[in-house]
């Protein structure tokens, strides 16, 4: 097994621990236990339970990153993409594993600073969005309607039922295509 892989399966099993039982369970005892290693296998990926907890923000960010560039990457206009992307990537092909969020409520509580690679990313999306060639206010409402329905099933709000979700997510991107349409008009 490689040693990106087993970091990996230790990230999933730390997730797991702060998603079923909460973030005061989240001990690096408990996650040796539940990836299957000892804890010194552990310690060396994750020194620390800060690093542990770092590393999951970090994966979380580097995949949503990386989603998001190839979406942009591959979508042929060039208004809108961000929007697009950001709004595809989040209802769609969001991260596999739903317990990986739970890594930021572990860096909330655990070192608030350790969102910094989250926070680092949403800046550049924001900007990129709001320099998309659509109206800045109206795709930032997108982004935030998008993080609302994030956000809502992290933190196990309210959770809208898939169909509504199909829903949301077409009126959404039907509006980003409506502002598509009106920014070639002014052109």
């Amino acid at each position: 097994m490689s040693k990106n892989s087993r970091r990996i399966e230790i990230l999933n099993a730390a997730s797991k621990i702060v998603s079923d039982k909460g973030i005061f369970n989240l001990t690096l005892e408990a996650v040796a236990k539940e990836a299957g290693i000892s804890k010194g296998g552990l310690l060396y990926h994750f020194p620390s339970k800060e690093a542990l907890v770092e590393g999951m923000v970090e994966h979380l960010a580097h995949n949503y990153r990386a989603k998001i560039a190839s979406n942009v990457d591959n979508d042929p206009l060039d208004k809108g993409k961000w929007t697009r992307a950001f709004l595809n990537v989040t209802f769609n092909q969001g991260y596999p594993n739903k317990d990986m969020h739970s890594g930021l409520l572990a860096a909330k509580a655990v070192k608030p600073e350790l969102l910094e690679p989250l926070h680092n990313a949403y800046e550049e999306w924001q900007s990129n969005i709001e320099n998309d060639g659509l109206d800045p206010v109206d795709a930032t409402i997108i982004r935030l309607a998008t993080d609302g329905i994030w956000l809502s099933e992290l933190f196990e709000i309210y959770q809208i039922e898939p169909e509504q979700k199909k829903h949301v997510y077409k009126r959404l991107h039907e509006w980003v295509q409506d502002m598509y349409i009106k920014s070639e008009k002014k052109d």
